[in-house]
């Protein structure tokens, strides 16, 4: 049960006017394009973000290249080839591949797809390194099969090995729930997501908030 929030806990998601997008109407008092929740104006942050993405570097060549990719093929392109078109545009010639062991085979079919649109990529799985969840103070019956090797998913060791190849971007496919936290943190390349892990949805997270109301309305139950 949702309950009533002072002006000073309002955010975006409290909004219904979203005047932030096109302009056409009034921003709401609360409105964090005009002041943040201590009521001083952002407006100096704005400026500042503004100039520095109208530079060269890489951060300002990022954010161009995704809003023509965005612009350029709005409902026309698949994620897939959304990545391909933003990787050409910043100039990355080699993807890396983070990829989760139970989706090796949608990764194999992903760098099938680079290597025929003439981008290079290497890729490393989840499991690499072959620990044990034991080995890192995981208790045995937190385990999927108790009493028996369970790799635990690396990856920080991923990220490593995708730094060791000199990667220009970074593709996550399918990891964990912090996981891919932790592969962002590690990364010195540009992450992007292709595939959200969620194994009760078939990898489709967003489903559950479509149904939060019907399938899956106890996401909007208090816990007891």
């Amino acid at each position: 049960m949702s309950t009533k929030k002072d002006a000073q806990h309002l955010s975006c998601t409290d909004c219904s006017v979203y005047n932030c997008r096109t302009r056409s109407q009034q921003f709401p008092g609360f409105c964090l394009t005009t002041k943040d929740n201590d009521g001083n104006s952002i407006a100096s942050d704005i400026e500042e973000i503004k100039k520095y993405l109208q530079g060269d570097h890489q951060d300002a060549v990022v954010a161009r290249a995704s809003a023509q990719v965005e612009g350029l093929f709005y409902g026309k392109k698949t994620r897939v080839e959304e990545i391909i078109e933003f990787a050409t545009r910043i100039g990355a010639k080699k993807i890396g591949i983070a990829t989760c062991a139970g989706l090796i085979g949608e990764a194999k079919i992903f760098a099938n797809i680079l290597e025929v649109k003439g981008l290079d990529y290497y890729s490393a799985i989840c499991k690499v390194g072959s620990v044990d969840k034991a080995d890192i103070g995981v208790l045995e019956e937190h385990k999927l099969r108790p009493g028996n090797h369970e790799s635990m998913c690396n990856p920080i060791l991923q990220a490593r090995i995708l730094n060791y190849q000199k990667t220009d971007l970074n593709v996550v496919v399918g990891l964990c729930v912090g996981h891919d936290s932790l592969f962002t943190k590690y990364s010195d390349a540009l992450v992007t997501t292709l595939v959200v892990k969620d194994r009760v949805t078939g990898h489709n997270p967003v489903a559950a908030l479509y149904t939060a109301h019907s399938y899956h309305k106890r996401l909007l139950q208090q816990d007891k």
